[in-house]
């Protein structure tokens, strides 16, 4: 599903050139549940955000679903993000006035399709996460793990093929975490492929396989 080659990734400014990723080569099967692992600076979120298409890599290739994706205009990136990624993020990303169900049904409105139809499926997505009774609160109205359910249910709320999690628990307490996590592996169990990023340990051994970053470099 996806592999990335050689990838590099450097920041520079007027006066400083900053390596974030030295040399990355990963190669994720469909259906894999992977964690991402390293102190805080490593480089995870980089490579999330290469593998998200959010960023572009210095140097090296990446292939999503057996496309060569250097080249592709900002136009055709965003269609593959918007029907094929769903992204959950530590800090929820919700917005306060509108409604649970709304706030899901954002991603389907950048693809075609009616009013009923986009709301069907925001509730579906809801019911999968266990917050159907909730769709007329608003974010302010909820703890913040129910906030991270409504971030998944946006998440997978358009079937897309792969999940990019950033940290998807760094905000809750441990039995919340707990919780987040157990609907992520049974959205894996159905067949999505789920990327983490964590500095949970524990969290990252129920998941398949690990890799670990130190200073930008994969050292596992």
């Amino acid at each position: 599903m996806i592999k990335l080659s050689g990838i590099e990734k450097v920041y520079r400014t007027s006066s400083i050139e900053t390596l974030a990723l030295d040399n990355i080569n990963v190669d994720i099967q469909k259906g894999e549940f992977v964690s991402i692992m390293g102190p805080s600076g490593c480089g995870k979120s980089t490579l999330l955000n290469i593998m998200g298409l959010l960023d572009e890599p210095s140097k090296g290739e990446v292939i999503i679903n057996d496309r060569q994706l250097k080249g592709y205009k900002d136009k055709e990136l965003a269609r593959i993000r918007n029907q094929e990624i769903g992204f959950i993020f530590q800090s929820f990303h919700l917005i306060n006035d509108l409604s649970v169900l709304d706030n899901v049904e954002i991603p389907l409105l950048y693809r075609p399709g009616s009013g009923s139809n986009r709301r069907e499926l925001a509730k579906e997505a809801l019911e999968k996460v266990g917050l159907s009774n909730r769709m007329k609160h608003f974010p302010t109205q909820l703890s913040g793990g129910q906030k991270q359910r409504v971030a998944i249910a946006r998440a997978i709320v358009g079937r897309p093929s792969l999940i990019l999690a950033d940290e998807p628990t760094g905000n809750l307490d441990s039995n919340m975490g707990n919780e987040i996590l157990n609907i992520l592996l049974q959205l894996n169990q159905e067949g999505s492929t789920i990327i983490m990023v964590t500095h949970d340990e524990n969290m990252a051994k129920r998941t398949n396989r690990l890799i670990r970053l130190f200073d930008g470099r994969q050292v596992s």
